[in-house]
């Protein structure tokens, strides 16, 4: 039996001031009656500035089995277009609650699919992100109608959307839905996420019949640092042909054949990559109106914030030397880069990292036993903070330090990196012990505090840290619920030991008045790949602290190879599952503690104090100078804040290690000292390594490091002056020049001419 969803809706909808238009019975989009026919409707977008009014309702009545849409515009409409994992479309669904505000406008066609419906504060243009959409201007949906493909009525199972009013639902921006759309991709696996670029009408290539050297023109032209610059934010994710071509013509329209390496070696960074093609492909590039400006959106869509000196318009630069030219120079180029031999690094004894016993040991062995790829070190990071969080409000060092620690494990993509998280998340719920475990995905900082008021000692494990850090160190474009959280996290850090006083409120209330947690114990591992992690930072949040808490901890071997002797059907021994259990038990039962009592957010613990063998104390004073000593080197650079937290890291380290050898009568022997000293010393050594490689504040130094990695990479053998030309074309040949004496000054670079058959050859190498 037909359904007349404009008489059943229309008037209340009208009522509502909402927009909307028939739509075409038996399918999704809107369509007209004429001369007794259905047909698609052409101008339905006229629809979507103002409200419906009653004299279209009449006629609309009339016109048999029409359905509803809703048109964009006034209206915006989050498109969670998940099939089969119903879990994932219900963490999408909270993710928008949570960014953008709880609807009561939901509607369901083919469940667990869905619509979440919002009002626009002001109308914008509709984001896609397949399998995710904000729809918007020039698009619509059905709001009532039978479902093409389940033959049943779209449902709306909170509330109708005619029971409501336009002028009731939520309101969202465009940037607001920008934020929510990068942050739900977050939680998407990565075979759903879009592999294409974002695409624009205005900026499709197109091609001219000129053949021969193309010459870019002012309106589409780049300079080459600009361009170089902003492509290292456009990851080639083996990307479709299309997006391919999309950009290589955009280098050429940008730059001409100059771009020419520029595309070769960011069509390089894909494993499609065919270098006979990828040059057949240049040549026959012909673009007429696409360049710079498509690579500047894209990147900047991915975060990317071009210096301020840097010229990204050739038509803007005026050349010619500056009548303060060499004061100019002397004032703002930075000094080029420390040489390797310059960094505070840390003495690092020998040292097995898996050398341990007790629960730990049990742990790391029992993960790197059912790993197809074992990765020892990550392993030991994230059964560190996994032992941490059971020890929470437990014990503490005789200095009254805790056992909450920040772990970042780094390893490429594909190196089996996510074990670890998946032994644990298993390992904890066998145990009973769920309740340490946080959501995989923190959502804002209020989020992260009501996780831990419910449970005060609790391990958060999360996968694409580096894709994390970059939208919570990013203040100036993010909102201020996701950049709180790195803010939330410092504080919790620093008041393990003490009581963290909540947030108080203009207005008191009951209900959301403050909230105490006493002895807070937060432990967080995050994994992340290595250009994910560095690109997100800039030294500003080396400086301030931010990481300074992280132990940062890198593969030695991102392949190792794969385990002949893995077991996955290998469960975890009694021992294991005991231990885990032990160092929760005692923590409740032993002295020092309160037994018999409930034990909340609010309840003042009395931790079980470990104290150090005489060894143990005599190694950590030996640290304690070597570090003051890297101190007084490294005074007034990036690095004092990472060198200044080494000590703290290390001694919780070595009160995990302690514990987990003996939960009933711990003690921090001299072996856990060195151990833990050594992997402080390893996290140091690898942070200032790595700042010092990937970290710039400005287009000067990004290019010295860029330069200097080039050089390093070629090896003992070193690289030619030709190649390095070649490889270095987002410099000038004045530019070159200039990085290089600067970095061979600086005694980082060295250059020496080698015998041809011919004329001699400069080679340089990284000295």
């Amino acid at each position: 039996m037909s359904k007349n969803f404009m008489t059943m809706h229309g008037d209340k909808l009208v009522a509502g001031g909402f927009p909307f238009l028939p739509i075409l019975p038996g399918e999704k989009f809107p369509g007209r009656y004429e001369r007794g026919k259905w047909f698609p409707y052409k101008g339905w977008t006229k629809h979507a500035t103002r409200a419906t009014t009653v004299h279209e309702l009449a006629v609309w009545k009339q016109w048999p089995d029409a359905g509803i849409g809703i048109p964009g515009g006034m209206v915006a409409a989050v498109d969670i277009d998940i099939a089969g994992d119903v879990e994932l479309a219900d963490r999408l669904h909270a993710l928008a609650f949570q960014m953008l505000g709880e609807t009561q406008a939901v509607r369901i066609g083919q469940h667990p699919k869905r619509v979440l419906v919002y009002r626009t504060t002001v109308p914008f243009k509709g984001i896609k992100a397949h399998p995710l959409e904000v729809l918007c201007q020039g698009q619509q949906f059905v709001a009532y109608a039978i479902h093409p493909g389940t033959g049943q009525p779209y449902q709306w199972p909170v509330k109708s959307l005619s029971d409501l009013t336009l002028a009731g639902l939520p309101a969202i921006s465009e940037e607001q839905s920008r934020a929510f759309i990068d942050a739900a991709l977050l939680l998407l696996p990565e075979g759903m996420r879009p592999t294409r670029l974002e695409q624009s009408h205005a900026d499709l290539p197109a091609h001219s019949a000129a053949t021969g050297t193309y010459h870019p023109g002012t309106e589409q032209a780049g300079t080459p640092d600009a361009v170089a610059d902003a492509l290292r934010y456009i990851v080639n994710a083996d990307l479709s042909y299309d997006d391919w071509v999309r950009i290589g013509m955009a280098i050429k329209g940008a730059l001409g054949e100059e771009g020419v390496w520029l595309f070769a070696d960011w069509s390089a960074s894909s494993s499609k990559n065919v270098a006979d093609t990828t040059a057949r492909a240049w040549e026959s590039f012909h673009p007429t109106s696409i360049g710079a400006g498509t690579l500047y959106h894209l990147a900047q869509r991915n975060g990317w914030k071009p210096d301020a000196e840097l010229v990204l318009n050739p038509a803007n630069h005026h050349p010619g030397p500056h009548p303060a030219a060499g004061l100019l120079q002397k004032m703002q180029l930075p000094a080029p880069p420390p040489a390797t031999d310059a960094l505070p690094f840390l003495e690092t004894p020998g040292w097995d990292v898996t050398d341990i016993d007790g629960v730990l040991g049990l742990l790391v062995d029992y993960m790197l036993a059912t790993a197809t790829r074992p990765q020892p070190i990550l392993s030991v990071g994230n059964a560190l903070c996994a032992l941490g969080a059971l020890m929470g409000r437990r014990y503490r060092t005789e200095t009254n330090l805790r056992s909450n620690l920040y772990i970042v494990g780094i390893a490429d993509s594909g190196s089996g990196k996510n074990h670890s998280r998946e032994v644990i998340t298993n390992l904890f719920h066998q145990t009973g012990l769920q309740k340490y475990l946080g959501g995989n995905r923190i959502g804002s900082g209020s989020g992260l505090l009501r996780a831990i008021y419910d449970h005060p000692a609790i391990l958060f494990q999360q996968d694409e840290f580096g894709m994390f850090l970059q939208a919570a160190a990013d203040r100036r474009r993010q909102p201020r619920y996701v950049t709180e959280i790195l803010d939330v996290m410092t504080e919790l850090y620093s008041s393990a030991s003490t009581v963290y006083l909540g947030m108080e409120y203009a207005t008191p209330d009951k209900k959301v008045g403050r909230k105490d947690i006493h002895q807070p114990c937060l432990c967080f591992y995050g994994t992340t790949t290595p250009v994910t992690f560095w690109s997100a930072l800039k030294s500003a949040h080396v400086v301030d602290g931010s990481l300074a808490r992280f132990l940062i901890l890198k593969t030695r071997d991102d392949y190792p190879d794969r385990n002949a002797a893995q077991d996955i059907s290998l469960l975890p021994s009694d021992t294991l599952l005991s231990g885990l259990l032990s160092i929760v038990e005692n923590g409740s039962h032993g002295a020092g503690n309160l037994a018999g009592t409930t034990v909340d957010a609010t309840t003042a613990v009395q931790p079980l104090v470990v104290f150090m063998a005489e060894e143990a104390k005599a190694l950590f004073a030996a640290f304690g100078e070597q570090l003051n000593n890297r101190l007084r080197q490294a005074r007034n650079t990036t690095f004092t804040p990472v060198l200044a937290r080494a000590w703290e890291n290390a001694a919780k380290v070595a009160l995990i290690r302690g514990v987990s050898a003996n939960p009933f009568e711990p003690v921090i022997r001299g072996s856990d000292a060195a151990w833990a000293i050594a992997l402080a010393c390893h996290s140091v050594n690898t942070f200032i390594e790595d700042v010092a490689h990937n970290i710039a504040d400005n287009q000067t130094e990004q290019n010295h490091k860029r330069v200097v990695e080039i050089i390093r990479k070629a090896g003992r053998k070193g690289i030619s002056k030709r190649d390095l030309t070649r490889r270095t074309q987002f410099l000038d040949q004045r530019q070159r020049q200039d990085v290089l004496q600067s970095l061979m000054d600086g005694g980082q670079v060295l250059a020496e001419a080698q015998p041809t058959r011919t004329v001699p050859v400069t080679v340089y190498r990284v000295a």
